[in-house]
């Protein structure tokens, strides 16, 4: 397996469980990827915050099978912060009502009622679009469009409509609208109230994954990188490892990547055909940065996260770690996270650790949330590739992927990056063990179809049942 975050440690324990030998390579010093805990002083943060919960029973029980009592069952406060007033997320119709007065909320009711009927008929191919079909325009104007662009770096018009209906699922302005009203008090379904979270952080769960494969007799390599796919005949023959500069081969039986799938392709030897080459390179990813701040103010603020809707905030999220769990904090105090969506470029991804806190927390004391002489130290995270990016050819360029390593008889991709898909864990965890069990048992489960509205929603009573009856747990 290369790659040792959810997906990668999902994907070995499943060989584990069928008696199959294997390897995990991970490039960096820890498991767990994006999801992985940093620990720093005392302290202890997620990159981003991750949220256990699952519609998927078989990850439920993994989940559980792996932590037990570690786990504890967390209510879910989150706000967004725009123009000075914070709201209630998911969007209530009353917050906005309060928040934006009388006169421009009537516009915004007329604008969606507006939008609906205009665009009733019509498909939405962009996010914009597909925000402007179900909140009208000037919703679109006041919450979306600036906060869009701030985490992608494009315009929301760029954006495929397939980020918003994985991101913002089920949620009616009209249900809500007649709420206020009292005509319907139907409850809103387009969030998870309540959740599970590790005591002492994601990373807690991906540790555990690594012991219990390592037990298995899957080890876990950590800071090897996988530079070189070696294939002939349709099938994957061989690995080049670096290790700290130190380059060795492996032979391989075969091969389950959660690379991203433009470093997969770049990777190949031979080389992937050009039309494949040219489809990898131009996919687009976002960087993410994570400035921690410590202070001993211990309760800044009750919600786990903040949305920054701010167009004058550079930070697109805030997370207040010690609401996640008070065990991944000093006692009297806690962390902030506060987050920035990036390119390699940009001014925040290129500051010094120094310059970077020092930003992160000039602009948390300038919105209110943040008492500058109760910071007590910081640190910066940098996440190369953190977020695919669903831009106007990205569907293109998968297909032409996905259609070449199709063709391999003994390579399975998975995970977010793996498959370019905006994946939660339990998505990517899933995605891994239909990609496990097509390699070892010689299924044929449809690994790119993990995550997608029908699936994961509709469908979601028969999701566990589509492994034919086999126990990953005997």
């Amino acid at each position: 397996m290369v790659g040792g975050g959810p997906a990668g440690l999902t994907a070995a324990h499943v060989l584990a469980l069928r008696g199959r030998s294997g390897t995990v390579i991970e490039a960096e010093g820890a498991v767990g990827g994006i999801a992985k805990t940093v620990e720093f002083n005392g302290f202890r943060f997620d990159l981003g915050g991750h949220r256990f919960y699952t519609r998927i029973a078989q990850v439920q029980r993994l989940w559980e099978e792996m932590l037990g009592d570690e786990l504890l069952l967390r209510s879910r406060l989150t706000r967004i912060y725009f123009r000075g007033r914070f709201f209630n997320y998911p969007l209530r119709a009353n917050d906005v009502f309060k928040g934006l007065g009388v006169i421009e909320s009537a516009r915004c009711a007329l604008s969606y009622l507006y939008w609906r009927h205009r665009l009733r008929h019509t498909g939405a191919q962009s996010f914009q679009d597909w925000v402007i079909r179900e909140f009208g325009m000037r919703i679109y104007d006041a919450f979306f469009r600036s906060y869009t662009h701030k985490v992608w770096g494009i315009p929301g018009s760029e954006i495929r409509a397939e980020w918003a209906a994985q991101r913002i699922q089920d949620f009616s302005l009209w249900k809500a609208l007649l709420g206020i009203l009292a005509i319907d008090r139907g409850q809103q379904t387009t969030v998870i109230e309540e959740f599970l979270y590790p005591r002492l952080g994601p990373g807690q769960m991906w540790e555990a994954f690594r012991d219990k494969v390592e037990s298995r007799g899957i080890p876990v390599q950590l800071n090897r990188s996988c530079v070189s796919v070696k294939h002939e005949n349709a099938a994957v023959t061989g690995i080049t490892i670096d290790t700290e500069g130190r380059l060795t081969d492996h032979d391989v039986d075969g091969l389950i990547s959660t690379l991203a799938l433009t470093d997969l392709i770049e990777a190949m030897d031979p080389p992937a055909p050009l039309p494949v080459l040219e489809a990898a390179r131009s996919l687009r990813y976002r960087n993410f940065c994570l400035v921690a701040l410590m202070t001993d103010e211990e309760v800044p603020f009750h919600d786990n996260w903040i949305y920054l809707h701010d167009p004058g905030t550079t930070a697109g999220r805030v997370q207040n770690f010690g609401a996640w769990s008070p065990a991944m904090v000093r006692p009297g105090t806690t962390c902030l996270g506060v987050e920035y969506f990036c390119s390699s470029d940009d001014e925040i991804w290129l500051m010094s650790d120094e310059a970077a806190v020092a930003f992160a927390k000039e602009e948390m004391v300038r919105i209110g949330l943040l008492d500058p002489a109760k910071v007590t130290d910081g640190v910066k995270v940098r996440v190369p590739k953190a977020y695919p990016i669903y831009d106007g050819i990205y569907r293109e360029a998968v297909a032409e992927i996905r259609g070449y390593l199709e063709s391999f008889s003994n390579l399975v991709t998975c995970g977010r990056n793996g498959l370019h898909r905006y994946n939660n864990q339990d998505h990517s965890m899933w995605s891994a063990i239909l990609a496990a069990l097509n390699l070892t048992d010689g299924e044929s489960y449809d690994i790119w179809s993990v995550n997608t509205r029908g699936e994961y929603l509709e469908r979601r009573a028969e999701t566990g049942a589509e492994i034919k009856g086999i126990d990953l747990f005997a």
